[in-house]
């Protein structure tokens, strides 16, 4: 019990370090919680500080859910008789809820899609390529990051449901079913966290993205 216990303090922790924050009073001199839509995200860092800093951003919110599977892999090859599985899902829902709800920074994160993407990409690359692949097809057509990012997270679990393989924990005779109570979870947490953006999609007002800028 110990263990599961100790994984998640470690990928929460892990999470509560928001860059877009510290690259945002970094470069600009401001906190990108103050600009814009006030979400400590990339998007936001796009619109709010930059290209190069929403790329920075982007790829260290990625990092964040990479290193947090990994530590879980790590601890699950150590540690002798634990659910290795769960290790690796509660590595990743809890560092998706410290990007969210960041300790170090009050508790007003960002809203998670990119942490998301590494920790499905090191839960699964194939159904995490599938997802991102079908995200930005989504973002193109409509311009809106968060359809793309909503839509991505709800196809997650119905990915667990069908693929069986490639998955980078599965114990021999578990299907990957396993990992569907999982995707559920990080789908709601991605949802809850678009919540604004859902009510404006519908109501036919969300930002939009320029590829011209």
């Amino acid at each position: 019990m110990a263990i599961y216990i100790i994984m998640a303090i470690i990928a929460y922790l892990i999470g509560s370090v928001n860059f877009s924050i510290i690259i945002s009073k970094k470069i600009a001199g401001f906190d990108v919680r103050e600009k814009g839509s006030g979400n400590a995200g990339t998007t936001n860092m796009l619109r709010s500080v930059g290209k190069r800093a929403a790329l920075l951003t982007l790829l260290c919110d990625i990092l964040k859910g990479v290193i947090s599977i990994v530590i879980a892999i790590i601890l699950g090859n150590i540690v002798k008789n634990i659910d290795r599985e769960l290790l690796l899902q509660i590595a990743g829902i809890a560092v998706v809820l410290g990007h969210t709800f960041p300790i170090f920074f009050g508790f007003k994160g960002g809203k998670g899609i990119a942490t998301s993407l590494g920790i499905i990409l090191m839960s699964n690359w194939q159904i995490g390529l599938i997802c991102l692949v079908f995200a930005l097809v989504l973002m193109a057509l409509t311009r809106m990051v968060s359809l793309g990012s909503c839509a991505a997270a709800v196809l997650f679990p119905v990915l667990t449901l069908f693929m069986n393989d490639n998955y980078t924990i599965l114990t021999e005779g578990k299907s990957g079913n396993v990992y569907f109570i999982y995707s559920l979870i990080l789908a709601a947490i991605v949802l809850y966290n678009h919540r604004a953006n859902i009510k404006r999609i519908l109501e036919g007002n969300e930002n939009k993205l320029s590829f011209k800028k």
